[in-house]
């Protein structure tokens, strides 16, 4: 299976709104994946013709990274923002949770995260799509790593504590989050899940850091 290739020679896009119709791809995107979206589904929900398409946005794996920067701007910039300003690293954790739990089954929206979701899996022609998003959720574990060593630094969380350990444990659970989500489980559901979690806190942040043997 060959990666689609915009035609050699491009029409101009006609007249639509490049911002809606890139909305829109996202949409699809989130609801299907990567793989399960067609060149069709996605013309249909942009309204607009293939070379149009092409024109605007390349191909389909660069309007999938698009789309991905689109979700990170309205779905990521607010849990960023709250690991930057809330008082405590307990506190910016938990929020972030509570808030992913909200968003991951707001009506309205395809429940879980189109980063988590999108292609976890897929044929060996779309490994560059997989290392993208897996690209991303690194980023993600890298944020909370070092929120919790900030809160080290202001005292909120022990010197002792592995940063490391706790930012891949609630990265885990929060790509956990998105796949109840969209297996169906409400807000309440989730946020029972984020109960358990935060109970884990204290025992997480006493575990001392293992120091590698000399």
């Amino acid at each position: 299976m060959k990666k689609d290739r915009p035609p050699v020679e491009r029409g101009r896009p006609r007249n639509f709104d490049r911002a809606l119709a890139l909305r829109r791809a996202m949409e699809v995107f989130w609801e299907r994946g990567y793989e399960g979206t067609s060149l069709s589904d996605l013309t249909e929900a942009m309204g607009i013709e293939r070379p149009s398409l092409y024109a605007a946005f390349g191909c389909k794996e660069a309007l999938f990274r698009e789309a991905v920067d689109l979700y990170n701007e309205i779905e990521g910039v607010p849990a960023q923002r709250v690991l930057e300003t809330a008082p405590t690293a307990r506190q910016a954790i938990e929020t972030m949770l509570r808030d992913y739990a909200a968003t991951y089954t707001q009506a309205g929206k395809p429940p879980g995260c189109m980063i988590v979701l999108s292609a976890l899996l897929g044929t060996p022609q779309n490994k560059d799509v997989r290392d993208h998003l897996a690209r991303h959720r690194r980023e993600s574990r890298v944020a909370l790593k070092a929120r919790i060593a900030h809160g080290m630094v202001e005292g909120d969380v022990p010197q002792t504590a592995d940063a490391e350990r706790i930012g891949g444990f609630y990265a885990t659970l929060l790509e956990g989050l998105s796949i109840q989500a969209r297996d169906g489980a409400s807000r309440l559901d989730l946020e029972a899940i984020i109960d358990g979690a935060m109970a884990a806190w204290e025992p997480l942040v006493a575990c001392r850091k293992t120091l590698p043997e000399r």
